[in-house]
């Protein structure tokens, strides 16, 4: 990748480099220790600092660069990438995997949101709906079924 295509106003390093390549390729949102073992799976040199690792990212968010996300009821950071508009997930309570949404649900409602009661503007929304996955599902249905037995 050349320079070029990183955002502009961040010094670009080695390693910001590395960190920003494994967002872009990312499918879901990845946690600090998630990016730190795909940089040490990578080819090239490794030997980076977990520390090194949440610098990038505290540089990238104060940019603007990153989205940041979590599990209810756990303190664990999610960042992704932000590529412009936005990204809604279901998350799997089994597996805690994060399914992207094709489409944002309250698309039709751009603009206007409904306004809440007082002095309030909406300047945006994060949705996140939870359930299982169809691997876990089947799992599930599975063990209900030979429990029944």
């Amino acid at each position: 990748m050349e320079r070029a295509e990183y955002p502009a106003g961040i010094k670009w390093t080695r390693q910001r480099r590395d960190v920003y390549r494994i967002l872009l390729a990312a499918e879901e949102p990845l946690s600090a220790a998630q990016i730190y073992k795909r940089l040490e799976q990578a080819p090239g040199e490794p030997g980076y600092a977990a520390s090194t690792i949440y610098r990038i990212l505290a540089v990238f968010e104060a940019h603007g660069l990153l989205l940041k996300s979590s599990w209810p009821g756990d303190d664990t950071l999610l960042y992704e990438l932000d590529r412009g508009g936005h990204t809604h997930y279901a998350l799997c309570l089994g597996c805690r995997k994060r399914v992207p949404l094709k489409d944002c649900p309250l698309e039709h409602m751009h603009p206007p949101m409904p306004r809440p009661q007082g002095d309030f503007e909406i300047t945006g929304h994060k949705l996140e709906l939870y359930g299982y996955c169809g691997e876990c599902k089947k799992k599930a249905d599975r063990k209900g079924t030979s429990a029944d037995a």
